[in-house]
């Protein structure tokens, strides 16, 4: 904003800090108040307004030269220093003439006609010009003509003595930095998905986890990472995901993978078995003749949620831990008639 305008900003007031705050209390104090109207937190119109107060406020304040001046200026308008009627130049006073000219740039010409302007100190304020120009950041001495001039490297531009005043433009919008966090769900979490509550910079907000998310994946959630200066919006968060392994159950891809026992004699012939799914409903695997552990079997459509997957049985061939007399005597007389693969089975081992 033009600093023609920083009569009617009480910068102070809008941040809610002291006159003679720090740098860091009034960091502070905006940081908090951007929390609360950062138009990615709060959709009002007032909150939007309110956001823009703010950040011209901390954008003068937060700068030592601007916070210099504007301190300087406010001091005319507060009673350190005033204007008043009259064209003497006697005591303390100066004339229209000497000042219309150099305060008219400052503030856009609307100081008063010849004849109308006398500059006084009762307040307290600057007890002469060079004092006054002093207040702005340069050296007492110049005097009004040639005060700040084009080359002078003034924040001002053309300065008092050039007759108009720089804009300057608001500074550009700057993204908030991305944040990282973890959470740990249940294996059904992950297959199912699941709404979870986290907290970021001392704020609760709850996201939801789609299902078929696997140990170790990064999930990115866009604005919920640390909140951005001058309007701009807020970086993301990258959580990352770890998930409990279950006694029965696993993931490969969209697929949801459990073990299925059988006997030799179920393994050899074939057979068709029952078992419980993921949400303990009866399925039924279709187990081929010749199937060997490790094998799969299928059931289409019975993975992970929406996700085109299927239910995996692994094939375990069980065998009695404590085999009787009849059963070991028919184990070998299985392997007799089994012929050569008996023997390639051995190779195997080799």
């Amino acid at each position: 904003m033009a600093e023609n305008e920083w009569l009617d900003k009480d910068f102070y007031k809008v941040l809610g800090v002291s006159k003679d705050a720090t740098e860091q209390e009034i960091t502070k104090a905006y940081r908090k108040l951007a929390r609360k109207y950062h138009p990615d937190l709060n959709k009002t119109k007032e909150a939007e307004e309110k956001f823009k107060d703010i950040s011209e406020a901390y954008d003068v304040l937060n700068n030592e030269d601007q916070r210099r001046k504007y301190d300087a200026i406010r001091q005319f308008a507060g009673g350190g220093a005033r204007f008043a009627g009259g064209s003497g130049q006697g005591g303390n006073g100066y004339g229209a003439s000497d000042f219309s000219d150099i305060f008219g740039s400052m503030f856009g010409g609307g100081a008063g006609g010849p004849g109308n302007i006398r500059f006084s100190t009762s307040g307290g304020g600057p007890t002469n010009l060079n004092d006054i120009f002093s207040m702005f950041g340069n050296a007492a001495g110049q005097g009004a003509g040639g005060y700040a001039g084009a080359g002078s490297g003034s924040p001002y531009g053309g300065g008092f003595g050039g007759g108009s005043s720089t804009y300057r433009e608001p500074q550009e919008p700057v993204r908030g930095e991305d944040r990282n966090s973890k959470i740990t769900l249940t294996f059904r979490q992950a297959v199912k998905g699941a709404t979870v509550s986290l907290k970021a910079g001392g704020r609760k907000f709850k996201t939801h986890i789609p299902a078929g998310v696997k140990d170790g994946q990064k999930i990115r959630l866009p604005g919920k990472g640390k909140l951005g200066s001058n309007g701009g919006r807020a970086g993301d968060m990258y959580l990352q995901i770890s998930v409990k392994n279950d006694t029965k159950f696993s993931l490969d891809g969209n697929n949801i993978v459990m073990p299925l026992p059988v006997t030799i004699g179920e393994a050899v012939a074939g057979v068709r078995v029952k078992a419980l799914d993921f949400d303990g409903n009866e399925v039924t695997f279709r187990v081929p003749a010749g199937t060997s552990s490790g094998a799969e079997v299928r059931v289409g459509g019975k993975g992970v949620p929406g996700r085109d997957g299927d239910l995996v049985g692994r094939v375990e061939i069980r065998v009695p831990s404590r085999p009787s007399m009849v059963q070991k005597h028919h184990a070998k007389e299985f392997d007799k008639n089994s012929g050569e693969f008996v023997d390639e089975v051995a190779k195997e081992r080799e």
